[in-house]
């Protein structure tokens, strides 16, 4: 089993873990021969995390061999992970390979950077890992939005691209303070809503003009939604503003709201036509008894 790359956009592999360390102290890492995989699973009935950002997104010279398809599974410290991204934020050139000490498995990050004098120092992070074994991995299962049809239909969804997520996160943040539960709502009519009701407060805040990303499978003859009917979940405040960190990666993110199910947000690092990858987030709806 070996894994060794030359960290080419520390940075942006700077941000993502940022957004991470957010949500969990722990996280799985996947590296395949194409993408490496970022997941947070630990309480299925919490935010998830399954995020997939293109190799060439972040690395260059990546090289990857195991027994398991070129494919290695790794938990890990996302503290730790940050800390060693951060002390490479100047360094002239940053590896990050799997190593050994001690019988303990290591994921070391090698950092070469110049000191005031101009003196090239090289500084080494280590940080422990697990490697997962691969019929572990196998039994992993990314949550999924039914599809309205004839089988399932209870439930639907809409799609509608988020407003930029730091203003977002500024309102929710008030609204954490009065509420363990949020309503997330939207329509087809490029409207998008977050609100609060409790015995003392109903605040809501709402925004026009949000557009509706296209789905490239959509069938034209498909009769079209009444736009004005409205898609709700209630979510956990506290959730939702966990994924609002996610705002030092936007640049744009889409929302899938199903109904009284979940909303899934899809953050992605670059522009969507050629994004590096997408950090997918679910946070599944909480039963309103009343509903």
């Amino acid at each position: 089993m070996r894994f060794r790359a030359s960290v080419a956009h520390v940075q942006t592999f700077s941000r993502i873990i940022q957004a991470i360390e957010k949500l969990q102290k722990r996280c799985l890492i996947k590296f395949t021969e194409e993408y490496m995989q970022i997941i947070c699973n630990a309480d299925p009935g919490e935010v998830q995390v399954w995020s997939k950002i293109r190799v060439e997104a972040l690395f260059d010279d990546y090289r990857i061999q195991s027994n398991a398809n070129n494919e290695i599974t790794v938990v890990l410290s996302s503290e730790a992970v940050l800390a060693a991204l951060r002390s490479a934020s100047e360094a002239e050139e940053t590896v990050i390979k799997l190593a050994k000490k001690n019988d303990h498995a290591l994921l070391s990050f090698e950092i070469l950077r110049q000191t005031r004098s101009a003196q090239s120092v090289r500084v080494t992070h280590d940080v422990k890992i697990e490697v997962m074994k691969p019929t572990d991995v196998e039994k992993m299962k990314e949550p999924l939005c039914p599809k309205a049809d004839v089988y399932a239909p209870s439930f639907s969804f809409l799609l509608i691209l988020l407003p930029p997520l730091q203003k977002l996160r500024t309102i929710v943040e008030r609204l954490n303070h009065m509420s363990d539960v949020m309503a997330f709502q939207a329509n087809n009519n490029k409207r998008l809503k977050v609100a609060i009701r409790t015995e003392s407060v109903n605040i809501e805040t709402e925004w026009t003009n949000c557009q509706h990303p296209t789905v490239a499978d959509e069938d034209p003859e498909e009769e079209r939604p009444d736009p004005d009917k409205i898609f709700t979940v209630l979510i956990s405040t506290k959730s939702f503003l966990k994924f609002l960190n996610s705002h030092v990666v936007s640049t744009t993110t889409i929302a899938a709201v199903c109904q009284h199910h979940c909303v899934i947000l899809y953050v992605y690092i670059g522009d969507v036509a050629d994004a590096g990858g997408v950090l997918t987030y679910y946070i599944p709806a909480i039963i309103d008894d009343e509903d």
